[in-house]
């Protein structure tokens, strides 16, 4: 594995978001002084809080799975994830409905949920999960170490017998497909290939190698942090400073000094120049090319996933219908997914993700108050409505949002909203993150494992990049690991030490 030249006894990381304080930990506990910089006054970056009136609101992710990726993080500075942070786990992980009026809940148990699978479709349904979860674990078990957990400097890296494995079990056919040879309930391959548009792809063009997401969604199991997705950036973020970490809060970085190929000094709006041995960059990639000075030349330009509008409510009342985690199916699928990466239309018969967090932490909303998240997928900026479009047809479609909610049973959800905040594209984009999609690149073939922009940058002897845009991509599991990968690439593989390994959570840590 290839790493930076030269000194690196003091490394500058900008960006405290998941992948900035992962890759703090490590180094940290790598023995490398470390300074992050932040332009937010408090660590999260797209996993961050606001409050709300007296509503305290998760802004990024809401769903926690592979929680011993970030326990790897703490382990590195000899600390622990469960010492710091309150994991619950939630049964079920996700409760489905669909525009027919069926439902099942989706345990991450084998058991429950083949009784849930046998009582919503039948005893054939049923044994065809089961196949279908130890395929799954297969699959998991052929990738997570060669293909995801790991850096990579050449294509011919693939050229290895789990690639062979992987093969042999069809990831590299269509999602869809695969799942069909499993379940043939199209309510049930739904459950189980939603996940692929956390890819940016639809599952009838998603290679089968991505059902690894519905891998951790739907066997590896789900948790939620008490005090929200907050809790973990927070707790990194403290366990950083604890180890010897140093925040600059409230700044942004206006330069990169750089001489001979390398990075020498972060200068900072303020003025102030913090010298380093080497920088970590975890923005969203245009912001990290614009203090590059340039953009990598590739034979053809990024493609970026779908976007989402995200609605939080804070309400008088709650639905006794909905779970922690609720998916929403509308009756249309395929046309879904074309409309979201193809013909750039707003869903016309939307799938929603409803969160409603004070399920397993009522302080996040005042005494006898709730808080709901509705997340509905929508095309970027790039495929659909520019940003600027979204300053008008924003209000519209919450109006719409809140229509279809009702239709779907969620009767008085407009009239209980005491709060609310909506987000859209035009949001993200103002935030810096392109094509105005808080989901990055998406994970087409060619922009995936080797193919993905690189986390060392070509020039620059001393920059390594981190965060959903790079290796190994998007959602809290990847980007928790795209930490631990940028560190490597300053220290060099991890020594596998006692106090430095730790086991994936066990069940009695999870009670």
């Amino acid at each position: 594995m290839r790493t930076v030249s030269g000194p690196t006894d003091h490394v500058v990381v900008i960006g405290a978001g998941l992948s900035g304080l992962a890759t703090a930990l490590h180094l940290l506990g790598a023995g490398r002084r470390v300074t992050v910089v932040e332009r937010h006054a408090g660590p999260g970056g797209r996993a961050g809080r606001l409050e709300l009136g007296g509503y305290r609101v998760d802004t990024g992710p809401t769903v926690l799975t592979m929680p011993h990726l970030a326990d790897e993080a703490f382990a590195a500075v000899g600390d622990s994830l469960h010492r710091r942070v309150e994991l619950v786990p939630l049964h079920p992980a996700y409760r489905a409905r669909f525009a027919d009026g069926s439902g099942l809940d989706v345990h991450t148990d084998g058991d429950a949920m083949e009784a849930e699978v046998r009582r919503f479709a039948g005893g054939t349904e049923a044994a065809g999960y089961r196949r279908l979860r130890r395929w799954l674990e297969k699959l998991y078990q052929a990738q997570m170490h060669r293909f995801i957990d790991t850096n990579f400097d050449s294509p011919f890296q693939l050229l290895h017998p789990d690639l062979a494995r992987l093969a042999a079990l069809g990831g590299f056919g269509r999602l869809d497909p695969q799942i069909a040879r499993f379940l043939s309930d199209p309510r049930l391959r739904r459950v189980f290939s939603f996940q692929s548009l956390y890819a940016g792809v639809a599952p009838a063009r998603a290679l089968a190698a991505y059902a690894v997401i519905a891998y951790m969604d739907t066997v590896a199991g789900v948790w939620f942090p008490k005090g929200g997705m907050y809790a973990l950036p927070r707790a990194m973020a403290d366990a950083a400073t604890d180890a010897g970490g140093e925040f600059r809060w409230s700044a942004e970085v206006s330069a990169l000094e750089r001489s001979m190929g390398r990075v020498r000094a972060v200068r900072l709006e303020s003025g102030e120049r913090i010298a380093c041995d080497a920088v970590v960059l975890t923005p969203d990639l245009p912001v990290v090319h614009r203090l590059l000075g340039r953009a990598p030349r590739r034979p053809v330009p990024l493609r970026h996933a779908p976007s989402a509008v995200i609605l939080h409510a804070g309400t008088d009342r709650t639905w006794p219908e909905l779970a922690h985690h609720t998916l929403s199916f509308g009756a249309a699928w395929e046309r879904t997914f074309d409309e979201l990466t193809r013909t750039g239309r707003l869903m016309s018969d939307p799938s929603l993700l409803i969160t409603r967090p004070t399920t397993h932490d009522p302080s996040l909303a005042p005494r006898g108050r709730h808080l709901h998240y509705v997340l509905a997928p929508c095309p970027n900026t790039t495929a659909g409505y520019s940003a600027g479009t979204w300053r008008g047809l924003g209000p519209r479609y919450r109006d719409s949002l809140l229509a279809e909610l009702e239709r779907r049973g969620l009767h008085g959800f407009e009239t209980s909203m005491e709060r609310e905040l909506l987000v859209t594209p035009m949001d993200w984009a103002a935030q810096g993150l392109a094509a105005g999609t808080p989901f990055s690149v998406s994970h087409t073939f060619a922009q995936t494992g080797p193919f993905r922009p690189r986390n060392l940058v070509r020039g620059h002897d001393n920059v390594v990049l981190a965060g959903c845009g790079t290796t190994p991509g998007v959602g809290v599991p990847t980007v928790l690991v795209s930490g631990k990968l940028a560190a490597a690439r300053i220290t060099g593989p991890p020594r596998a030490t006692g106090a430095r390994r730790r086991p994936p959570v066990t069940e009695g840590q999870r009670r």
